[in-house]
């Protein structure tokens, strides 16, 4: 055990005084975090710095999986020509995420909060919470919170949009695009939301978990905010647990908590870990041999290749087989293909191929040569950024489980082959605020 895992923590935050079942009601929600320092009256143009301010001397960053600085982000939109738009995206298209459903599910007047305090700060008049359309715990929350809050949103008006399911379908760009009335793809930028966005109009694009944090902010101040992670990765954050362990879910924790805490805080391991996915399918396999030594933080994980990315810790056990959770996960990835480039359409799909014939045993002699070569030809090259994730997954797979890679191409199937343990399907959760 670390230092910082003995220390006795100040959280939950974000989770603090969530409901055994159902959504935070509004009066449970005030009673809980106070009034959200909304300002009255008519509504300017550009808004105010001031809560901008606050987020950048907070060091939030944002919590989608690309930890941009919030508050960079915040005020390109307030320097930019013309009315704001704020979107709080809570479409979350990754399976081994759940925490910004959750968020929108269990706890909207946070995320509300979050929305609507940056449309102050952006003089912006319009709020678009957007859910995968198949939430409907999620967007029956909302339209409650909505209904509770009629005459308390600062000026701005709030809609609820829902978005088609899929990985890609979460991308702000995707989002921007659908709420512009396209399909829910990426689109090739130049220009950016920021610049034009929904109507044409500069626009926020920020997640559920980034907004609830600018809720706190808003609150409690930036020294506050300080007290919990490090100079680089300040706060607390959200991460999805699955896999062997007592109690999967959705937990809060300090950034540079240790694997091993984490576990335990979730009831401790209830089969022997063979490997942690971070960061979502996106993300990077890491060995799980010395989970008290791995730090969840950018620079505790940056040393493996892996980052927390959109707050994703997927464990596999040692009964799983490394090698068809890849071929398995890969070849999802590939029918989620936005299917505008090359590298979508062709290369995720001729990697998934090679790896469906390792697992089977079928492949020809030289088939991790020729995944990696189909890897480094589609890397950089997508019109968007599923195809460089789903490499990075790849690559991190033929590095961690060589031997298995070797194994099947000359035996075949193995006993774990048979035994699916990453989700591939939106399932519920056991909900649980965690420390340290």
């Amino acid at each position: 055990m670390t230092d910082r895992d003995s220390r006795i923590s100040p959280l939950p935050r974000l989770l603090k005084g969530v409901p055994s079942q159902g959504a935070m009601r509004l009066a449970a929600h005030v009673a809980t975090h106070g009034e959200a320092p909304l300002a009255r009256g008519r509504r300017k143009r550009r808004g105010s710095s001031a809560l901008i301010d606050l987020v950048e001397q907070a060091g939030l960053r944002g919590r989608g999986g690309a930890a941009f600085p919030a508050a960079r982000k915040m005020r390109s939109v307030h320097d930019a020509r013309g009315r704001a738009v704020v979107v709080v995206n809570a479409a979350e298209g990754e399976p081994a995420s759940d925490k910004d459903r959750m968020l929108v599910r269990v706890l909207p007047h946070l995320v509300l909060d979050g929305g609507l305090l940056a449309a102050q700060a952006l003089g912006a008049d319009e709020v678009i919470v957007c859910v995968c359309e198949l939430e409907s715990g999620a967007i029956a929350s909302l339209q409650l919170a909505l209904a509770e809050r009629e005459r308390s949103t600062g000026g701005a008006r709030v809609r609820i949009a829902t978005v088609p399911a899929g990985f890609v379908s979460g991308e702000e760009s995707a989002l921007v695009n659908h709420l512009n009335g396209g399909p829910a793809l990426p689109t090739f930028t130049p220009p950016r939301p920021f610049e034009r966005g929904v109507a044409q109009r500069p626009t926020l694009v920020n997640n559920a978990e980034t907004l609830a944090h600018v809720a706190l902010i808003a609150r409690h101040g930036p020294k506050w905010f300080r007290e919990l992670g490090t100079d680089a990765e300040p706060g607390s954050t959200l991460v999805t647990l699955s896999g062997p362990v007592e109690y999967p879910g959705v937990y809060e924790i300090e950034p540079g908590a240790s694997l091993s805490s984490l576990i335990d805080a979730a009831g401790g391991a209830i089969a022997p870990i063979r490997a942690a996915l971070l960061g979502g399918y996106g993300g990077s396999w890491v060995a799980a041999e010395s989970p008290q030594q791995l730090a969840l933080s950018s620079d505790g994980l940056s040393a493996h290749g892996a980052s927390l990315g959109a707050g994703v810790v997927a464990l596999i056990s040692e009964q799983a087989c490394g090698v068809a959770e890849t071929a398995r996960i890969t070849r999802w990835l590939a029918r989620q293909s936005a299917r505008q480039c090359g590298p979508c359409v062709n290369g995720l799909d001729a990697i998934a191929g090679s790896l469906e014939e390792v697992a089977a045993g079928i492949a020809p002699a030289k088939a991790r040569q020729q995944i990696a070569r189909f890897a480094a030809l589609a890397r950089g090259r997508g019109a968007c950024a599923h195809p460089d994730g789903a490499v990075r997954f790849v690559v991190s797979a033929l590095q961690l489980f060589g031997e298995e890679f070797s194994e099947h191409a000359s035996y075949g199937h193995c006993d774990g082959c048979t035994r699916a343990e990453l989700p591939l399907a939106a399932h519920s959760r056991a909900l649980v605020s965690a420390g340290r």
